[in-house]
């Protein structure tokens, strides 16, 4: 039987409603309607209603959702209930900022490695975790099962870097370089490019488009 494909659209709705049900475990809400649902999340609840149907629905007629239930599941699905080892490259202020954020371990992402070409960096914890060389890296991601890399590193390093994780059994790279990586990389690893100043972008777009249509009012 062919595994059905889901959309990329549905997947990235997917992180929202397990964040959206998590907030409302620790409310204290213990079921929901996809109407209820929709109100919170700004998502119409036929939406709702066809992502989850993507996985077998988990709402009954008349009754709405078990919050923890469907919590639990969308966990499953997303691959949260089990733990993920990670390790960062580049251990600047922005690797050392991602491996201070703790929220990432409670959602089974758990840093256990930081690298940097920096000398001056070796040894140096950052939460518990030293701060290693990059020559040690294929021994240490093959004795911990590493199975993501982050790149908080320059763009000039990027690909070179991306590439020698990939000769050492990385499948999945969190990439916070200013290049994108999807076409350097095999088909069968993983990329997901984070741009933070593309989010600042938006937001100033968002913003001038707000402020020029209140001067034309």
């Amino acid at each position: 039987m062919c595994k059905k494909v889901i959309s990329k659209a549905v997947i990235k709705r997917l992180p929202r409603y397990y964040r959206y049900l998590g907030e409302l475990l620790e409310d204290g809400v213990e079921r929901i309607s996809s109407g209820e649902l929709s109100e919170r999340m700004k998502v119409t609840a036929s939406q709702i209603r066809q992502d989850l149907n993507n996985f077998g629905g988990f709402g009954q007629q008349g009754y709405g959702y078990n919050v923890r239930y469907l919590h639990q599941e969308i966990g499953k699905i997303l691959g949260l209930d089990r733990v993920h080892n990670m390790i960062i490259i580049g251990a600047g202020n922005l690797g050392q900022a991602l491996a201070n954020y703790t929220s990432f371990e409670r959602s089974g992402f758990k840093t256990v490695g930081l690298f940097d070409v920096n000398p001056v960096l070796k040894g140096v914890t950052v939460r518990g975790i030293p701060i290693r060389m990059i020559d040690e890296l294929p021994e240490f991601i093959k004795e911990n099962q590493v199975e993501i890399a982050t790149l908080t590193l320059p763009k000039s390093r990027a690909t070179e870097m991306a590439e020698l994780l990939v000769q050492n059994g990385i499948r999945a790279i969190w990439n916070f370089a200013l290049t994108d990586l999807n076409l350097c990389l095999p088909k069968d690893v993983i990329v997901e490019n984070v741009h933070l100043s593309e989010s600042l972008m938006r937001l100033s777009y968002n913003l001038t488009s707000y402020e020029e249509a209140k001067k034309k009012k």
